[in-house]
């Protein structure tokens, strides 16, 4: 916070007091009574104001964002019916999923998450052991969610082929939601603030892969984006700390221009860097999941960072927050409603979160599969 103090100098140049003119009429044999005139003579200098130029008041502005993890809105053919979230829609409706989130994301100024699933009607399927899709009509939830932008670099968007693909990004349009990831980019302004947001699966960190991502980042600077995050589907599957691939690329993200990381894939939370005075958030976990009935573990959390602005220049200003999260209402199972915790469940979480973070190491050893330019 700086405030800038406007100064004035008045200079005030007085004139003299009115002159008193006296005059004495005198006769030589009779003395007369003295009459005093006063007269008011006008001022040859009137007062003069001089200003020096008002610098203009800075400009300031806060962006808040949030970040969460995993949005699968659908789930596999082969989980049947009954717990699935398909279940959980018929019952309840499509508001149900989003009671416990939109009042904070819609506080913010920009969210996102990861879509780990196709939103279509197409039947042809990948040859994999889970494959995702939600009717496109679910594509509603990220609206009433208040999510702005979804993260489609993942390794369950192309569960349906590409006609599973294109139908997903058509009706995020139609639903006018934006997207990035597998290729695509976005830029939104908000307050006068330009918001790029790019994403990658990030299983090995290649000469190929930095290349792409430094190139990203500087189109996205020439297009004016006074903020950059980078979303990364990396790691692995229920591992609590980052390897040495999601460590090694996030730093690199970073030194290349990014203004936050954020990963998911493992499924579970892991820890928050601080590198080179930006944060690298290595596995938000998941968050509306319905990839799983019932997962062991129901930890979540969102995000926020908030970001401040002189006269449209990035101030380094710290500010973020971790809120946490449960995937579910219930303890029983998962209904798919994420529900923000209190009391000594949210502590718990936030001391996970921060031994989990003390658990990154600091040295990076040989990730990076080829040599970089």
């Amino acid at each position: 916070m700086y405030a800038i103090c406007s100064l004035f100098i008045i200079l005030v140049l007085s004139a003299c007091s009115p002159l008193e003119i006296a005059s004495n009429l005198t006769n030589s044999e009779n003395t007369e009574e003295v009459n005093v005139v006063k007269e008011h003579v006008p001022l040859q200098h009137p007062t003069v104001t001089v200003s020096k130029p008002v610098p203009p008041k800075p400009e300031k502005t806060s962006i808040t964002l949030s970040a969460a993890g995993d949005f699968t809105i659908g789930s596999d053919d082969s989980f049947g019916y009954d717990g699935t979230f398909k279940h959980e829609a018929d019952r309840n409706g499509l508001s149900f999923f989003t009671e416990n989130i939109k009042s904070l994301f819609s506080a913010d100024d920009f969210t996102s998450v990861n879509l780990e699933t196709t939103l279509t009607t197409s039947t042809q399927k990948a040859e994999k052991t889970f494959r995702f899709k939600g009717d496109p009509a679910y594509t509603q939830i990220l609206n009433e969610g208040s999510i702005e932008a979804v993260n489609l670099a993942n390794n369950h968007i192309y569960d349906y082929l590409q006609k599973g693909f294109q139908d997903t990004v058509t009706n995020l349009q139609a639903n006018n939601v934006g997207y990035f990831g597998n290729g695509y980019q976005h830029l939104s302004t908000v307050k006068g603030i330009k918001i790029g947001a790019i994403g990658y699966n990030g299983w090995n960190d290649t000469y190929e892969i930095r290349n792409q991502i430094k190139a990203d980042i500087d189109t996205l600077r020439g297009q004016g984006a006074h903020i950059v995050l980078v979303h990364f589907h990396w790691g692995e599957e229920r591992s609590y700390v980052p390897n040495a691939t999601q460590k090694s690329l996030g730093r690199y993200t970073i030194d290349s221009g990014a203004d936050l990381v954020l990963g998911h894939h493992p499924h579970v939370l892991q820890g928050i860097e601080e590198y080179n005075g930006k944060f690298i958030v290595y596995s938000l976990g998941n968050f509306m999941f319905g990839g799983n009935r019932n997962p062991s573990d129901k930890d979540t959390m969102v995000f926020q960072q908030v970001f401040h602005f002189e006269d449209g220049e990035l101030l380094d200003q710290k500010e973020v927050n971790v809120i946490p999260f449960s995937i579910s209402s219930v303890s029983s199972r998962n209904n798919y409603q994420p529900t923000p915790l209190q009391g000594t469940e949210a502590k718990r979480v936030r001391s996970k979160v921060l031994e989990l973070s003390a658990r990154i190491s600091e040295p990076v050893w040989v990730a990076y599969e080829g040599k970089q330019n």
